[in-house]
């Protein structure tokens, strides 16, 4: 019986390892594209690319929203309208963009600081299709509209944000994996823990010291105590919005939104943590401009 036992744990641990190398494999390949695109594409390049990114998000929300084939179609070509209109006002109109995308951002600030949290606490099941197909454009069509305004700001402005997030998601993972055991929501999402978390800090705190140390930009250290708790607030939204997915997973009966990553899923579970803090992020930047 314990031979049994062994096997079945050696067993169990060569199936995470093979899973691990593969996560690692495919971020490696998908960090890579990301970077060649974001610094190599031309704007419109660059705003073709988010549409079919928040359009494949699009596909993967609708069906874990359990729309209809013909409501899901309908869904993803109303989507794509909206997304050409944002592209083309901003080409006609681009003195205007601003208070458009202030607009959008605001509603993505109000989803995710007052009706996720809300909804999350009150364990409450979406199931009207009207109102996940609006929630699916709040969380998507800022995420990639932020990721167009960012990229045109300053691309290195969008990877530190996009770094942070993954620093925390990294830190989260490997730190929850080797420590974790006080569970953080586990009617949500069992595997998240507490030790999670707070590696996720710890490691956007070494990230954020290593950005102040190394790029020169910031000579008043007396702001880095503001820095680092605004980088902690990040950590709180990236960890609101991993849940949330998790959510409507489990809602929906499914373990990832899709298989389109291998090892991770599709691409919604890869970008879930950014569709919470890019819109944020963007807001928080174009406000700055405007001041």
């Amino acid at each position: 019986m314990a031979e049994r036992v062994n096997k079945f744990g050696a067993s169990e641990c060569r199936m995470g390892n093979l899973m691990l190398k593969q996560r690692v494999i495919t971020a490696a390949i998908l960090l890579v594209l990301f970077l060649l695109a974001l610094f190599l594409l031309p704007t419109l390049g660059w705003a073709a690319l988010m549409i079919i990114m928040v359009m494949q998000a699009s596909l993967e929300w609708a069906r874990l929203a359990k729309l209809s084939k013909n409501t899901i179609s309908v869904y993803l070509w109303l989507t794509l309208v909206v997304m050409l209109g944002i592209v083309g006002l901003d080409t006609q109109y681009p003195e205007q963009f601003e208070s458009l995308h202030m607009l959008i951002y605001g509603m993505s600030a109000l989803l995710w600081l007052v009706m996720v949290p809300l909804w999350l606490m009150a364990r409450w099941h979406m199931r009207q299709p009207l109102l996940m197909m609006l929630t699916g454009w709040m969380l998507l069509i800022p995420t990639g509209l932020a990721m167009m305004d960012l990229r045109i700001l300053n691309p290195w402005w969008l990877l530190g944000v996009i770094g942070l997030v993954w620093m925390a998601d990294i830190a989260a993972y490997f730190s929850g994996r080797k420590f974790g055991k006080n569970k953080l929501a586990p009617n949500i999402s069992p595997g998240k823990t507490w030790e999670g978390v707070f590696g996720a800090l710890l490691g956007v705190t070494v990230y954020v010291l290593l950005i102040v140390w190394t790029s020169g930009l910031f000579t008043n250290y007396e702001a880095l105590p503001g820095m680092l708790i605004v980088s902690w607030g990040w950590v709180g939204l990236a960890v609101i919005g991993d849940l949330f997915e998790s959510a409507i997973k489990r809602q929906a009966g499914v373990k990832d939104s899709g298989t389109l990553l291998p090892g991770h899923g599709g691409l919604l579970d890869r970008i879930d943590a950014l569709t919470s803090t890019l819109p944020l992020a963007a807001m928080v930047i174009l406000l700055q401009r405007v001041g």
